[in-house]
């Protein structure tokens, strides 16, 4: 399996990037492309006490950069010699089986859409991060790739967090949820509402196991293994269980360092201080899926260490190796509305 991976994208760029991706070649038997500048990567290497590539890595030049500040509609006219653009292009042209970028997220999705492409019949890629939760994890789909979405759009999503909780977390049945203020299918906006149309009628049909509406309090306790949402309330949702985790392992911290009796108690605890910072820690769990397209696409967090990018190109070579994609390629018939419900859709 080869992954292809953009070495200048990201706060830490290019030194963690191109670490991790050994790192990540090594454990992970991978072969790895680093794309970006040929001479800072080498440079980078040397650095590091690495005066020849290692086994399974090599280095594909691409001079430009996509800058973070990059507005995303542009760049594909103006930085089409940056790493994030030759990569994706190599992905497209059978140079790699998936892509890993820590770059801009809006540039990335537009790029990857219009390079990579969707899978023919899907309306909207849609990002779907997995939260980690009291009962293993839940796919967040979408969290920001299409702030303004269609009841439509949300009956695909539903489809695609489906097939790729089955494949990647191995949940056989995912239950399937929508986000909204409340659990009754009177509640929400009118999207809500014909979304809850579309998505019961998908369920009734044995499509997907549809359970209704979920507030957003019930999805760190593991109410539902897919939850689905336009990209602008699952965007507030996602931020605001990651603020809320930080608040808690701050006062956690505080609370043992207070005398001596905390200090003996967090020492009584630490192995289970430790399982809940590693299942919070986004190093840990890699990056963030692009559903929808033709071949995997994963965006790292903009702050990725050599940890973080390494658990990334993990989590892409899952995504190939799970073959989710075939699963949305081969049941885009039932993901469309059906005949009976299309004013829904349209209105």
């Amino acid at each position: 399996m080869r992954i292809i991976v953009d070495v200048m994208g990201g706060d830490n760029a290019p030194d963690a990037i191109a670490l991790g991706a050994i790192e990540a070649a090594k454990e992970e038997r991978l072969d790895v492309v680093l794309v970006g500048r040929g001479e800072a990567i080498l440079q980078c290497l040397k650095n590091h006490g690495m005066e020849t590539l290692p086994a399974g890595v090599e280095v594909a030049n691409a001079d430009d950069v996509v800058d973070m500040h990059d507005d995303p509609a542009s760049v594909m006219k103006t930085r089409k010699n940056s790493s994030m653009l030759v990569g994706l292009q190599m992905l497209k042209d059978g140079g790699g089986d998936a892509f890993v970028s820590a770059g801009s997220t809006g540039a990335l999705l537009t790029a990857a859409t219009l390079i990579v492409k969707r899978i023919k019949g899907v309306r909207r890629a849609a990002m779907g991060p997995v939260i980690p939760t009291k009962t293993g994890g839940t796919v967040l789909i979408d969290c920001g790739a299409t702030a303004e979405c269609t009841p439509e759009f949300l009956l695909q999503f539903a489809f695609m967090g489906s097939y790729y909780a089955k494949k990647m977390l191995g949940v056989s049945n995912p239950r399937v949820a929508l986000l909204n203020i409340g659990a009754e299918d009177s509640k929400g906006t009118k999207l809500q509402k014909d979304a809850y149309a579309l998505l019961k009628k998908a369920g009734d049909a044995g499509y997907v196991n549809f359970i209704g509406n979920i507030e957003a309090r019930g999805v760190p306790l593991g109410e539902a293994d897919v939850v689905v949402s336009d990209g602008f309330s699952g965007n507030v949702l996602l931020k605001g269980i990651e603020g809320t985790a930080l608040f808690m392992s701050g006062m956690m911290k505080d609370m043992f360092k207070k005398n001596i009796f905390t200090k003996l108690a967090a020492a009584m605890c630490m192995s289970g201080i430790q399982e809940f910072k590693s299942k919070l820690d986004y190093r840990q769990t890699g990056g963030t899926v692009l559903i929808g397209l033709t071949k995997p696409v994963v965006k790292a967090h903009g702050s990725s260490d050599a940890v973080a990018i390494r658990s990334a190109i993990r989590q892409a070579a899952q995504a190939v190796s799970s073959g989710f994609t075939d699963d949305i390629r081969a049941n885009v018939e039932q993901m469309m509305v059906p005949k009976e419900l299309e004013h829904v859709q349209k209105s």
